[in-house]
């Protein structure tokens, strides 16, 4: 993987959404098109034409211009700085609806949080592909709104961070029969809260409020409270903390949406995945946040909460953990590490302050 110490890094500051635009797009200019392509063989890998990609885009910008029209103009301007079309930006910002037109299994995220002396924080692994690990970067975003920082892909608008009010996000994926692009792609409306929300309660109420038309996981924390918030097609579903700690994998926890989850997609592997971390915590909250990034090592034929890829398979099966990262919403950092877990111990991580 890349070194922690070549990741890219931008600073997005723009007083309305096109400048804003234009400047990821020119920061991005050299990597966007390669990440585009990148991701048009991962939707044909899993079976999502050029057409359905088309058909899906539209309605994902039909949906996005009703309810958030800014958010148009700004992926406009990094497709006008990038030279990438702005199909293409719409596509990735919307590449986990897409996907979801298609059919894969996979080996994802897992998040938790737990509160260490009196303060809550939060780890995650994020895994994906990785043949995209060359496609993602660390960020600050400054201007209309709250300012955040954290990690996202190559001209997605966002993905994990934390805002200067104190308020972090993480990201699961989840699958639900009723997912489709009719609504506003998860990746968006991440942007959109932590642009716009100073606490866990206001995000609640915001993405109560959009139309969701695909399923994931916020799991978010401030001072004052931790939530994992299953977001659906069919509705929008808490989970609370429970002695100290929230723990999130890729499968639903409430009944609603279990009945009818694409259960092919992440299981077993995600029950088994949030089986092993609660065991662990059956012992006690850690008390560090290096005994919170421990919650997510596993060692040989053990649920891969750390995912190592198999290089044997073909693009699309090819899980990794490409980062690890802890938020803290009382200090409002973001800590990320370019790797896994074990590496995670006595390597550099790239701290940034919202």
């Amino acid at each position: 993987m890349t070194a922690q110490t070549e990741r890219t890094h931008i600073d997005i500051v723009g007083a309305t959404a096109r400048e804003r635009g234009l400047q990821r797009g020119e920061a991005l200019r050299a990597t966007l098109a390669g990440a585009y392509a990148k991701y048009a063989e991962l939707f044909r890998a899993v079976g999502v034409s050029g057409a359905n990609e088309r058909d899906g885009v539209a309605r994902v910008v039909a949906a996005v211009e009703a309810w958030r029209p800014e958010l148009i103009e700004e992926l406009e301007g990094v497709a006008e700085a990038s030279g990438v079309p702005f199909e293409a930006v719409v596509a990735l910002n919307a590449r986990t609806e897409i996907i979801a037109l298609g059919s894969h299994g996979s080996s994802e995220c897992s998040t938790v949080t737990a509160q260490i002396s009196g303060h809550r924080l939060a780890v995650q692994t994020w895994d994906w592909h990785i043949e995209l690990d060359p496609f993602w970067h660390t960020q600050t975003v400054t201007g209309q709104g709250l300012r955040y920082a954290g990690l996202t892909e190559q001209g997605i608008l966002s993905k994990i961070g934390v805002n200067e009010a104190g308020l972090a996000l993480h990201f699961n994926i989840l699958g639900h029969e009723a997912d489709g692009p009719d609504g506003i792609p998860m990746h968006l409306l991440s942007h959109v809260v932590l642009t716009e929300c100073s606490s866990v309660d206001e995000a609640i109420a915001l993405v109560r409020s959009a139309p969701i038309g695909s399923s994931s996981a916020f799991t978010m924390l401030d001072g004052a409270r931790a939530v994992s918030l299953e977001i659906t097609p069919v509705g929008v579903f808490e989970i609370d903390e429970v002695a100290g700690s929230v723990q999130r994998t890729n499968h639903f926890q409430t009944e609603e949406p279990l009945a009818h989850q694409k259960s092919a997609l992440y299981e077993p592997d995600s029950s088994e995945r949030l089986a092993l971390v609660r065991e662990r915590l059956a012992g006690g909250l850690p008390e560090s946040s290096t005994e919170l990034v421990r919650l997510l090592l596993s060692g040989e034929g053990q649920p891969p909460l750390t995912c190592v890829p198999d290089m044997t398979l073909s693009f699309g099966d090819r899980w990794a953990t490409l980062a690890t990262v802890v938020t803290d919403p009382d200090a409002r950092t973001i800590r990320i590490f370019d790797g896994m877990p074990p590496e995670a111990e006595h390597g550099e991580w790239r701290v940034l302050q919202a």
